[in-house]
């Protein structure tokens, strides 16, 4: 996996515009309904459940806010019924897209999921065109600044909480795990004292797509417009994005 932390740049950027335009929780109600729909209301015997509501929490979502989508989700409370798809296509550039949404309406989706590819210069493509490219893997970040741990000794914890791999830049320490191991080894650096920035079980590119000014102006704006969208939970990308470009394009 070595070499991720290019894309988290541009992953964490999204996470900076989402709360900026008052989506976030939204969103994260949507993901908590769908996991309490598929597994059950009960965060010990229900794993997805239990990411989505710590992810819930470490965005400041309210707890009544938590509380009232698993209310939906199990039939406590009366809501609308989201559906989950995942759509695939390539952006400018040839770059990969998944894209995950929660809908109640599905044909709106799709129509504004394509008319979103069609006007960035993308194409929609067929299921299973680009998911090959990704693999899904439990995702981490320490902050550098709120540890005291040197990278061996984190390494080491790592290790024997069960995570799989560990990277290390100037600012942040970045974990990855299986995602069936997400929860447990999220818990054990936790008991160890460790705070985490980003926390999430997501999909990574294999390979990536590198683009010029031009190239990666016209992909931001594809994820900016699919980012927009109330329907669109995730929006998952192969770019390679020099930090200069991505700078000045902020």
């Amino acid at each position: 996996m070595a070499g991720h932390s290019k894309w988290s740049n541009i992953k964490h950027r999204k996470g900076a515009q989402d709360a900026k335009r008052g989506k976030l929780f939204m969103k994260l109600a949507r993901e908590i309904f769908m996991a309490a729909k598929q597994g059950g209301g009960d965060q010990e015997t229900n794993p997805a459940l239990r990411i989505a509501v710590d992810k819930a929490r470490s965005n400041n979502m309210p707890k009544d806010n938590i509380d009232r989508a698993i209310k939906k989700a199990t039939g406590d409370l009366e809501g609308v019924n989201y559906e989950e798809y995942t759509y695939e296509g390539y952006g400018p550039g040839g770059v990969a897209v998944m894209v995950k949404v929660l809908t109640d309406n599905k044909n709106r989706t799709a129509a504004d999921v394509r008319h979103a590819f069609n006007k960035n210069d993308g194409n929609l493509g067929e299921n299973g065109c680009v998911s090959f490219m990704f693999n899904r893997s439990g995702y981490l970040v320490i902050d550098r600044e709120t540890t005291e741990a040197d990278e061996e000794e984190l390494m080491l914890e790592v290790i024997e909480a069960g995570g799989e791999e560990m990277e290390t830049t100037e600012e942040q320490f970045e974990i990855y795990t299986d995602p069936e191991s997400f929860s447990d080894v999220k818990q054990s650096l936790e008991e160890s004292g460790y705070a985490f920035t980003t926390s999430e079980v997501t999909m990574i590119p294999e390979t990536y797509t590198e683009l010029g000014e031009e190239g990666v102006e016209k992909m931001l704006k594809l994820i900016d417009m699919l980012e927009d969208n109330d329907d669109v939970q995730e929006v998952y990308h192969n770019l390679d994005a020099d930090e200069a470009i991505l700078e000045k394009l902020s």
